[in-house]
């Protein structure tokens, strides 16, 4: 059970960005499909830490805090874990075949590509960050495929942005927590450094920022939801990341972002009336 990392289902919320923005929130039928998309989703992410973790037995023994995971310690054995990992795939991708098959494509294509990344892509600089975020897109993407609403490409865009912002911090986390020992534990780590994160993470970070408060004001956002209101929520977005680098510079933070979620207050608030006034704005008596 701690292999599966239910810890970290946490990401594939995502999967109701569709149904929130897509204006589903109140028809039972697509909440109903997109909790089940969420389940599919939480399947597939844990049979792809289950991959990530044999392919990554090795490294991750020479890691503080991985080498106690169950695979690098060895309380589960690789067979086990690939059994899993392929019970749950089957699983996963028949389930999501039910809802759809544009719904079961995307799934498929979440799991080659994550397979990909935990193999082949994470040894891959720059490449490595742009398949993770990828991941977190095509989670999006499915939420909204499973309910038969039009993606956003607005959507597809902050997601890759918040994504890509998240998955540099962790990166920038992993050299400042392994120093000389960076490179041994991942060796795509061996190409960055500190500096060249710091300049990536600026550039995201503005570029999310800028994204969002286009896409509030965007002719798209005022056909679809009647209201330029949601530039009123840019201040909280703002907040969120701001915080979110004061915890990767000064706080020794980044490593864990679901970890930073919900073990960070002001995060946490942040967040929280972020979706209340999103939601708010989008179902309000004015709509």
């Amino acid at each position: 059970m701690r292999a599966l990392r239910a810890d970290q289902w946490g990401k594939n919320l995502l999967v109701f960005a569709g149904l929130i923005f897509g204006q589903r929130l109140r028809h039972t039928p697509s909440v109903v499909t997109s909790v089940f998309a969420f389940a599919v989703f939480c399947l597939l992410s844990s049979a792809v830490y289950l991959i990530n973790d044999v392919a990554d037995r090795d490294a991750d023994r020479k890691h503080p805090l991985k080498s106690k995971r169950p695979i690098a310690s060895g309380r589960l054995s690789v067979r086990s874990a690939l059994v899993a990992a392929a019970a749950l795939s089957v699983a996963a991708l028949s389930a999501a075949l039910r809802i759809g098959w544009e719904f079961a494509v995307v799934s498929a294509t979440y799991l080659t590509l994550m397979t990909l990344y935990s193999t082949v892509l994470k040894h891959q600089v720059i490449i490595d960050a742009l398949a993770v975020s990828g991941g977190f897109v095509l989670r999006a993407l499915g939420g909204a495929v499973a309910i038969g609403v039009p993606f956003s490409h607005w959507l597809l865009l902050l997601t890759l942005l918040l994504a890509l912002f998240l998955t540099l911090g962790k990166r920038r986390a992993e050299i400042v927590a392994l120093e000389d020992y960076a490179s041994m534990h991942r060796p795509a780590l061996a190409h960055y450094s500190p500096a060249l994160l710091d300049q990536l993470l600026a550039i995201v970070t503005a570029s999310t920022l800028l994204a969002y408060a286009f896409y509030t004001i965007s002719a798209e956002t005022l056909a679809r939801f009647g209201t330029d209101r949601l530039l009123f929520t840019l201040p909280l977005p703002m907040y969120g990341l701001f915080r979110y680098l004061y915890l990767v510079h000064l706080r020794g933070g980044g490593g864990n972002p679901s970890e930073h979620l919900f073990s960070d207050r002001p995060l946490l608030v942040c967040v929280g009336l972020w979706a209340l006034a999103v939601v708010v704005i989008i179902y309000g008596p004015w709509r």
